[in-house]
């Protein structure tokens, strides 16, 4: 039997944040996504499953029943807070095996849409939006490189457990064996952007805020192009660039909406 006592649940989640095979989830919609999406959910803790069942009944019909088989009984909003730095409104946390990456697949399922690589991201918050709108958009995959775990518990808020709707992971040499992809560099100095002529299958390279991407991406690229933006803005947060050219893609060359 599963141990669940408040002795025990500090020390589980202390591990999961530890393990790169795991997944901390934390708030209804992480959740919400990581179950419709076919998560392998080891362990849900919630101060109110009940009132869980009821935010299903409003937002995921779908997924009715399966938020009090799996929390069982109550837990305190003091052994929460013994769980996560910052509770969340819902006052539920999960821990599940993170979804398989394989980066070999991406570079050779052309068909699937393009592939967002993040060439060193800084901030997890914005890391976890990008993820958001690369599933929203229906990319292939979105591909980081960097010290940061992309499953990081503050990526996975960002992204609400969308990490579970399309593969996400670490690879650093993606830019350099993109398996024919076209690697395409979103830099300042670029053509602008056509939608129209976005191949679907291509790598879309997105550096640093401050720094953008590196000389060595960039001198590999097959093409750099740019958001077209009024004059004295000089940059974009990541993640609203990211969503300002995948959904240019999405839009373009009447490929219309999923």
């Amino acid at each position: 039997m599963t141990d669940r006592s408040p002795q025990a649940l500090p020390r589980r989640f202390q591990a999961a944040r530890g393990d790169e095979r795991l997944a901390v989830l934390e708030g209804f919609h992480a959740l919400k996504h990581a179950l419709r999406f076919g998560a392998d959910v080891r362990l849900v803790v919630a101060a109110d499953p009940e009132g869980l069942e009821q935010l299903a009944a409003q937002l995921a019909p779908d997924l009715v029943g399966r938020f009090r088989e799996l929390a069982g009984e109550p837990v305190s909003a003091d052994a929460l807070r013994a769980l996560a730095p910052h509770v969340p409104r819902t006052q539920v946390l999960a821990i599940a095996a993170r979804a398989p990456f394989d980066p070999a697949h991406l570079r050779t399922d052309r068909a699937a849409g393009p592939v967002v690589l993040l060439e060193d991201p800084r901030d997890l918050g914005n890391l976890g939006a990008v993820v958001r709108v690369a599933a929203g958009a229906g990319a292939a995959g979105v591909v980081t490189t960097g010290m940061h775990d992309p499953w990081d518990p503050a990526a996975l808020r960002g992204a609400a457990g969308l990490h579970y709707a399309l593969p996400v992971g670490r690879d650093e040499t993606f830019a350099r064996d993109h398996g024919g992809r076209p690697l395409l560099a979103l830099d300042p100095q670029g053509d602008v952007l056509d939608p129209d002529a976005l191949p679907p299958d291509a790598v879309l390279a997105f550096g640093t805020e401050r720094h953008g991407l590196g000389e060595e991406l960039l001198a590999r690229a097959d093409a750099r192009l740019r958001l077209p933006m009024r004059p004295g803005v000089s940059s974009l947060n990541l993640a609203t660039a990211v969503s300002a050219v995948l959904f240019a893609w999405r839009l373009g060359a009447g490929r219309g909406l999923l």
